[in-house]
């Protein structure tokens, strides 16, 4: 007892700064897929690819046959991929962040198979897959 009284203030940051480490891990909401998945269901034509970057950034480069909706149009744009709710939604933006609020309102619309790409375009390039432009 007298350990952790004379060592509060270290117990305390070592605390923090755990919590500080899992943070990211408990904020990702939703399902996430890897790059490898991904490429299958776009390989079996189980998916639908939709970017949620900025016009701007989806012209740079982009995944093959992805849709560009970007995030703030969604809610009124997410009624065209309404003959789409078969199959897997997967949502892209540069680094998955964008991507994730935008599965919530997927989910919220009643698609049932939402998916996030894990690390986004950013990890896309990293591995060298390819771009369409």
């Amino acid at each position: 007892m007298k350990f952790i009284i004379d060592n509060i203030w270290l117990i305390g940051i070592a605390l923090l700064s755990g919590g500080a480490l899992l943070w990211p891990n408990l904020q990702r909401r939703g399902r996430t897929v890897s790059l490898l998945q991904a490429t299958q269901l776009m390989n079996q034509g189980k998916s639908v690819i939709v970017d949620v970057r900025e016009p701007s950034e989806f012209a740079a480069g982009h995944l093959r046959d992805a849709k560009n909706i970007p995030l703030k149009e969604l809610p009124n744009r997410i009624g065209e991929l309404e003959k789409s709710k078969a199959k897997t939604i997967i949502i892209v933006c540069q680094s998955g962040a964008r991507s994730a609020q935008a599965a919530s309102q997927f989910t919220k619309a009643g698609f049932s198979d939402v998916a996030s790409l894990e690390g986004g375009q950013a990890a896309w390039q990293a591995q060298g897959l390819p771009l369409a432009k």
